[in-house]
Parts: structure tokens; C-alpha cells; sequence
């Protein structure tokens, strides 16, 4: 089945008591069972919801996977997959991470004893000088937040797999439509669902797929008895998303594209982030492993003054300033102080997140509006 066809149809079936055609929203928190223990397979709606059901059986077929579940938010998938280490164990993960994992990493769980390095993953070479025998798990976002650093997913599978790691992967810039991780050796997919799956930013969720009946067990486990659940109407509202994702994402890319070589000749950016760019870092891989290059791209602008970037993001009429991204709207974002702004800054600033640069959600408003918008902000500055 090809994608188009599972976005729409895939874990979807239409109502036994009415034949609706879309996934009824069940609005309620627990299930009448017949006698103790004798239930039509939902008890609780805390550990399952039928409209929950439903929407984590599209998303794992998406990503080509047998297991798939759904969080309350992004965070709350990622806290999950951490939550199946021990004090002790340590993490593999880069140094271009979005500020809510690093802090979660640094400020939550290092707490317990768990350590992470972050280290350039744009070789994956660099990964095998950092194993030991704590070594239990490589966390790796591709495209990164907010340089789109292009990570070789086949190449870190092997380095995983020769030494029993758990390979988990964030690939919520990308998303299932232009990259499946799970194909390419992953044993984890992440996705904060909030982004371009649910597509309309109305919604805050996330959501782990596999492949490994055993940590499925696990995750679900957590996923149970520590309760970042979302609720049916939430879950709806992605089940309906998700039917558009792939019109969605042909219009994201091919904005993308076009907005990422506008501003590759602005006199205003001395750079831009784009993995589509021949001589981007890992553009090759790049190809190989995604069908498409996406709606993000980060800028930095000649202007180094803080007050300059200010102006500027905040001078866009059509694209809104706001954190988040993968919705059918543009935004703009300053990673300094929104989303990466927990990163301590010579941290973030070793990562390439400086003062002057800037992510761009392109959303799926007619280019030459765009264009015209992204232009006239970048002429308001200094």
C-alpha cells in the first residue's frame, strides 16, 4: 500500500454499531465490564481508548511498524524511552538537539544517574570512541533542531547493533513521509505528533514506533502505569491530520525548496541550513535515506546584533513568530530565546545556535506571498 492511500485508510475502519466512516471520539474515562475482569478489551482509558487505538495503529503503519504508541506530548514519548535505563548507563546523542531533549537529558535525568554525551554525530565514526561498557543507548535527531545536520541512520544502525545499544531516533522534522528510520536498522522512532503529523497546530501529542515486541512490552508498560496518555479528542483531531500529511508535505518541500534558494541570495544571510543544498554537510546522505528535503530551514543573518535578529523576526506579516513548527502556517522562531534557550550558551553557540540565527517552518501558503513576506522582513533590518 502506498503512503497516500495508508495516511487515509491505515488503522482505520469504519464504525461496527454505525458504520460511521471516521473514528468515533470515545469521551469517556473508563468501560463497563460484564463481571471482575471480564471486559471487551478496555477496562481503563488511562492504558486504552478505541479512538487512541485507532490512531496508534496509523502512525506505526506509516512507519512501516508493528507497535505504535501514543504520549500525551513529544516529551512525554521521550521520557519513556529513557525511563527503560538504569543509573548507571550512559547515552551516545548530538550536540545539535532540540532544547527541551537537552534539557530533559541534562536537568532530569542526569539527576538519576544516567549520563549523555553529546558529541558531532555528522561522522559516525565519532560514535565508537565514546562506547563503554555503560553504554546502553544512541538517541539521534535528523534533521537536527536547528542546523538540519544530516545523520547517516544505516551507519550509526551498524555502530548500535555491534555493540547491543538501543538506537532510538527523533524524526520529527522529517516525518514517515520522508523518512522511515525503523528501514534503515532504528529500533525506536520518535515523533512529537504535535508537529507535522497532526499538521495544523492544534494539537499536542507524541508517539514511539517499533518493531521489537520486547520493547513494546516496555514502553507500554511505562506508558500504562505512568500516564502521558492523550485523550480522544485529541487523538481525533491527529486521525484527521494525518489524511492530508503527504498533500501537506509535497507543498512543505517544494516550498521549502524554492524559500531556501530566495534566501541563499539574500543579501542579508550570510547562511542558510538547508539540507537540500549540494554542498550541505551530508547532503548525499541526505538523498539516500529521506524522499525530500523539507519545510525547515534556519538562516544566520550578517548582522550579528541581537536587536537586528529582533527586529527582523518580528517585522513578518504572513509568517507568525511562535515556537513549533511542521504546521500548515509559517513560522518563525529564535532559537536563542524560544526553543533552545535552556542550552547553556556556549553550548548552543558550539552547536552553531548563535544570536542571529533563525528557524523557518515554511507552511504551505502560496510561495510568491511568502517570498514577498520573507523579503520585505529581512529588508526592515539593519
Amino acid at each position: 500500500m502506498k503512503f497516500g492511500t495508508k495516511a487515509i485508510h491505515a488503522g482505520v475502519e469504519p464504525d461496527p454499531s454505525t458504520g460511521a466512516i471516521m473514528t468515533p471520539i470515545y469521551q469517556t474515562s473508563t468501560f463497563a465490564q460484564e463481571y471482575p475482569g471480564k471486559h471487551k478489551g478496555y477496562a481503563y482509558a488511562r492504558g486504552k481508548n478505541p479512538t487512541r487505538n485507532a490512531l496508534e495503529k496509523s502512525i506505526a503503519a506509516l512507519e512501516d511498524a508493528k507497535f505504535g504508541l501514543c504520549f500525551s506530548s513529544g516529551m512525554g514519548a521521550m521520557d519513556a524511552v529513557i525511563k527503560m535505563l538504569r543509573p548507571g548507563d550512559e547515552v551516545i546523542t548530538g550536540n545539535d538537539l532540540y532544547g527541551g531533549s537537552y534539557r530533559m537529558f541534562s536537568k532530569v535525568f542526569a539527576n538519576y544517574n544516567i549520563k549523555f554525551h553529546y558529541i558531532d554525530l555528522n561522522d559516525a565514526e565519532n560514535i565508537k570512541q565514546h562506547i563503554n561498557t555503560n553504554t546502553k543507548m544512541l538517541w539521534v535527531e535528523t534533521p537536527t533542531n536547528p542546523t538540519m545536520q544530516i545523520v547517516d541512520l544505516k551507519a550509526c544502525a551498524a555502530i548500535a547493533k555491534t555493540n547491543n545499544l538501543i538506537f532510538a531516533v527523533d524524526n520529527t522534522f522529517a516525518s514517515p513521509y520522508l523518512q522511515n528510520p525503523l528501514a534503515l536498522g532504528a529500533d525506536i522512532v520518535m515523533h512529537s505528533v504535535t508537529k507535522y503529523i497532526g499538521g495544523h497546530s492544534d494539537v499536542v501529542m507524541g508517539a514511539l514506533v517499533t518493531n521489537n515486541e520486547d520493547y513494546h512490552t516496555q514502553l507500554a508498560f511505562i506508558h500504562n502505569s505512568c500516564g502521558a496518555t492523550p485523550g480522544p479528542m485529541d487523538s481525533f483531531l491527529v486521525l484527521r491530520g494525518i489524511k492530508t500529511l503527504h498533500l501537506r508535505m509535497e507543498r512543505h518541500c517544494a516550498n521549502g525548496e524554492k524559500m531556501a534558494h530566495f534566501l541563499r541570495n539574500h543579501p542579508a544571510v550570510e547562511k542558510v541550513y538547508w539540507p537540500g543544498f549540494t554542498d550541505h554537510p551530508n547532503h548525499e546522505i541526505a538523498k539516500t535515506q529521506m524522499r525530500g528535503f523539507g519545510g525547515m530551514i534556519s538562516i544566520v543573518l550578517k548582522n550579528k546584533a541581537i536587536e537586528n535578529t529582533f527586529k527582523i523576526a518580528s517585522s513578518f506579516e504572513v509568517i507568525t513568530l511562535a515556537e513549533s513548527l511542521g504546521g500548515v502556517e509559517s513560522l518563525v522562531n529564535h532559537p536563542a530565546t524560544m526553543t533552545h534557550a535552556s542550552i547553556p550558551k556556549d553550548v548552543r553557540e558550539a552547536a552553531g545556535v548563535v544570536d542571529n540565527l533563525l528557524r523557518f517552518s515554511i507552511g504551505v501558503e502560496d510561495i510568491e506571498d511568502l517570498i514577498e513576506d520573507m523579503n520585505n522582513a529581512l529588508n526592515s533590518g539593519s
